[in-house]
């Protein structure tokens, strides 16, 4: 298991801050429940999915265009 630093945590907590408020309460939570528990390439597939646009994200997450990424997956099936 591979975990955050502090600094590394906070820039990623600041991209979890969306536009939209369901990605925000969707992305927090994971953040703080489960990616302390994702290996390197997992925590690696998160950021990568923070660099997507609301709406591609969204869609993603709502199981419109996947990627078939581990985290993506955990978002899209709730575990949380």
């Amino acid at each position: 298991m591979n975990t955050a630093t502090s600094p590394e945590l906070g820039r990623l907590r600041w991209r979890c801050r969306r536009g939209m408020l369901e990605l925000d309460m969707l992305l927090g939570r994971f953040l703080d429940e489960r990616y302390p528990h994702l290996n390197a390439r997992q925590q690696h597939d998160f950021a990568a999915l923070l660099e997507l646009d609301d709406p591609d994200l969204w869609q993603r997450l709502r199981g419109g265009a996947a990627t078939g990424c581990d985290v993506e997956q955990m978002l899209r099936d709730g575990q949380i």
